[in-house]
């Protein structure tokens, strides 16, 4: 029977160099915290327990990330990755497989980990990466048969150890057992008076103990983000992937690194997206839709042959079949387009549904409207849905012709067949199959006088 696993995940970091209100690994990547990308990742393992040390904003992070199950350790003095690490120890028994996670490395595939922890052939083992610049890692040195002899410190280095480009990620797998037996032994003999948790590595050799290491493919799946600039770097790097999975999927993209992913998005066939597209929250694009250039598109259901043209806004928006967004359309939670729509340019919909042929062409407002099927809505049309107190709907059944710049105060009918002119404001149903008028009568003064300036001068 294999040892039960248990991930500890480091959390505790204030992350001062960012300079913000927002615990270190709270700060977003492709939309979400650090540290749920990792929890994520965590759960695809299937561990019999996660414990997270967390420390500085631990309210801010245990309510953030409070969809997973974790056992969250607070650590209340921030002692170094070793003491950490103990903080946790108390909840792991000694059978287990202890695996260390950093709270800020939110892109580490969960098959390179799993690879990690199906190699359970040493009682410590450590994941590793080659970097062209590795200044300000641990270096991880090998004997003659490639297996790890020692992690050094590059303030420890030689000049020959310095040279090395195999790096410690601070990725480790170790036996319950040993790890509890080591962190007891540590000490804080050092500058900063911390206790570190790969000093563990020097004492597994004094053992005559194996360590296994295992080299990552891609080194920028297990970079870190102690600042902005390292922060944008993942966020470069989550793009990559997130563009590469949906072209991998079949969808065509015009330029990879102009496309923001920020969420998750299943996509049909044939779908493309044109440049500088944002999708964020939950997507899904039905085959052979289409998303223009610079459209965000956040938490919409957009069925088959749905078109998106460019720069609209669309968010909680569900099309039932294929119609017409934009360009330059607004649409807010609550929208629901059927077969057919069309809502163009300068259009905003709000908690709005349009049955299968309706069309509002530009310049209008729908909000809290409940619209048939075959209406044409004219330009400068809007539904005045709030009274200053309250929200109120307004119904447009079948076959209506709504005439341009026309207003409709809520709550109020326009029954089937109905025409409203243009220019009216309805305050009250107006009856099926008959035109319905509400304007001033048009007037004019003869002999009137456009006042002029008074001069300047005088």
């Amino acid at each position: 029977m294999s040892s039960p696993l248990h991930i500890v995940i480091l959390a505790a970091g204030e992350g001062t160099r960012m300079k913000s209100s927002l615990p270190k690994v709270l700060q977003p990547v492709g939309g979400r915290p650090m540290l749920a990308h990792l929890l994520e990742t965590a759960q695809a393992l299937e561990p019999a327990r996660v414990h997270v040390v967390v420390g500085a904003g631990a309210d801010r992070v245990q309510a953030a990330c409070d969809a997973f199950q974790v056992d969250w350790v607070l650590q209340e003095e921030r002692r170094g990755t070793g003491h950490a690490v103990l903080q946790a120890m108390p909840g792991v028994p000694d059978t287990a497989e202890v695996l260390v996670l950093l709270g800020d490395h939110p892109l580490i595939p969960a098959d390179l980990l799993a690879e990690l922890v199906g190699g359970r052939d040493a009682p410590l083992s450590l994941l590793t990466m080659e970097l062209d610049e590795p200044t300000g890692y641990g270096r991880v040195l090998r004997d003659v048969a490639g297996r790890v002899c020692a992690v050094v410190e590059e303030r420890d280095a030689t000049r020959e150890q310095r040279a090395v480009r195999e790096v410690n990620t601070g990725i480790v797998l170790a036996e319950a057992g040993a790890l509890r037996r080591w962190l007891g032994q540590l000490d804080c003999d050092n500058v900063k008076g911390e206790y570190y948790l790969t000093d563990i590595f020097a004492m597994a050799r004094g053992e005559g103990l194996p360590i296994r290491g295992l080299l990552a493919p891609d080194p920028r799946d297990l970079q870190g983000a102690n600042d902005r600039r390292q922060l944008a770097l993942l966020e470069d790097r989550f793009r990559e992937r997130a563009a590469g999975a949906l072209m991998d999927a079949g969808v065509s993209i015009a330029d990879p690194r102009r496309v923001d992913v920020r969420g998750r998005v299943t996509a049909g066939s044939d779908v493309s997206l044109d440049i500088n597209v944002v999708l964020e929250g939950n997507v899904r694009l039905g085959d052979g839709s289409s998303i223009g250039a610079g459209c965000v598109v956040r938490d919409c259901d957009l069925a088959a042959g749905t078109r998106v043209h460019p720069y609209s806004v669309v968010e909680g928006v569900r099309t039932t079949g294929a119609c017409e967004i934009g360009p330059f359309a607004r649409l807010r939670p609550g929208t629901e387009l059927s077969s057919g729509c069309k809502v163009g340019n300068f259009v905003e919909a709000k908690n709005a549904r349009l049955g299968e042929g309706s069309k509002a062409s530009h310049l209008t407002y729908l909000g809290d409207s409940d619209i048939g099927r075959n209406v044409n809505i004219g330009a400068g049309t809007i539904t005045c849905n709030y009274d200053g107190a309250n929200k109120h709907r307004t119904t447009i059944e079948d076959d209506v012709f709504i005439g341009s710049n026309s207003a409709l105060v809520a709550p109020v009918t326009v029954h089937r067949g109905a025409t409203v002119g243009a220019g009216s404001t309805l305050t009250k149903d107006a009856p099926e199959d008959a035109l319905t008028i509400s304007r001033a009568r048009q007037a004019t003064v003869r002999g009137w006088k456009r006042p002029h300036k008074k001069d300047a001068g005088r």
